[in-house]
């Protein structure tokens, strides 16, 4: 008995020296795909990868907590309802490829709140290499090559400016469930629209506050946070509502009106996220259920589509 004690209390020491200590840079890579929800399932948001740095800066407003710069590098592709379609009738949706580079600030105030601002520029279209990188990953899983790329939304330049959001809604007594409000307006050449909704977490033990949790990336602290590094490990849900005015990888672009597949937005669109996030030393991941229903109209599929996300993220001092 005493030999398992001693055993379990070495196991905590190194998770409670790296929760007691600051780190102010993080790396992540986060993959999105549908095979990470079923291995037959190949259509219309198919893969994304994104690869973010994020540090806290120098912050002289005293109603913040910490301002935290992030850059990230992103890839988004899009398929119809499979990627070996035969003919351009069979394209229920355009091929597109979104490929970008952005620079964000995380406003994170001492009150529970969180205000996001994010701007994107990159480009849509053969350009981003969608062909290409779709190509190279069936043939690490042995699928067939993809056809109907030539007929991908046209190349044009892309702009995006994005704003999140985030307060702090309420807890339960014991602090393992809580509530945030979310927000997202996107505004640019690839996707203007607005979404609401909520983030609930679930925690066996008690949650940390939204201002210093890996829920919203704001876990990076120096000697200026009032935070250390914190042990978390939580399930959420996050249902929320977007009402879409544009979309350039279904209608093409307005700077380029030559694509010849192009499809209608239905703008009320249900997204649903159900995951898991968790703190292991310096490294956190996640994994979560992505849902949302049908994007556009003509779809072969209408009953929505769902994928996973992965993500891993790395502390560093």
């Amino acid at each position: 008995m005493f030999k398992n004690r001693l055993l379990f209390c070495l196991l905590l020491v190194p998770f409670s020296i790296i929760a007691q200590q600051k780190f102010s840079k993080e790396i992540s890579f986060t993959t999105d795909n549908d095979l990470y929800v079923s291995f037959d399932r190949d259509r219309y948001y198919t893969n994304g990868m994104f690869l973010n740095y994020r540090y806290i800066t120098k912050n002289e407003n005293i109603t913040l907590e910490k301002k935290i710069f992030e850059w990230e590098i992103g890839h988004e592709m899009f398929t119809p309802n499979k990627s070996i379609v035969q003919t351009i009738d069979e394209h229920d949706r355009p091929f597109a490829a979104y490929l970008y580079g952005s620079f964000g600030v995380k406003n994170v105030y001492k009150n529970n709140k969180i205000l996001n601002y994010n701007l994107q520029v990159g480009v849509l279209g053969p350009n981003a290499f969608g062909k290409e990188l779709q190509d190279f990953i069936h043939g690490i899983y042995g699928f067939k090559k993809a056809t109907g790329w030539q007929f991908q939304i046209k190349n044009a330049f892309a702009f995006n400016f994005d704003v999140d959001y985030i307060r702090f809604l309420g807890k339960n007594n014991k602090n393992t469930i809580d509530v945030s409000w979310v927000n997202t307006a996107k505004l640019g050449t690839i996707y203007t629209n607005v979404s609401s909704g909520f983030y609930v977490r679930f925690g066996l033990n008690p949650l940390e506050k939204i201002i210093n949790s890996i829920a919203f990336n704001t876990n990076l602290n120096d000697d200026t946070t009032n935070s250390t590094r914190a042990i978390e490990s939580f399930i959420f849900v996050k249902p929320t509502l977007r009402y879409a005015f544009y979309d350039a990888t279904l209608e093409g672009s307005f700077l380029n009106s030559t694509s010849l597949v192009t499809k209608e937005i239905i703008p009320v669109v249900f997204n649903l996220e159900i995951g898991l996030k968790f703190t292991a030393n310096r490294f956190n991941f996640g994994y979560i259920f992505n849902y949302n229903t049908s994007k556009s109209k003509g779809l072969r599929y209408t009953y929505g589509n769902k994928y996973g996300t992965l993500n891993i993220n790395y502390l560093l001092h």
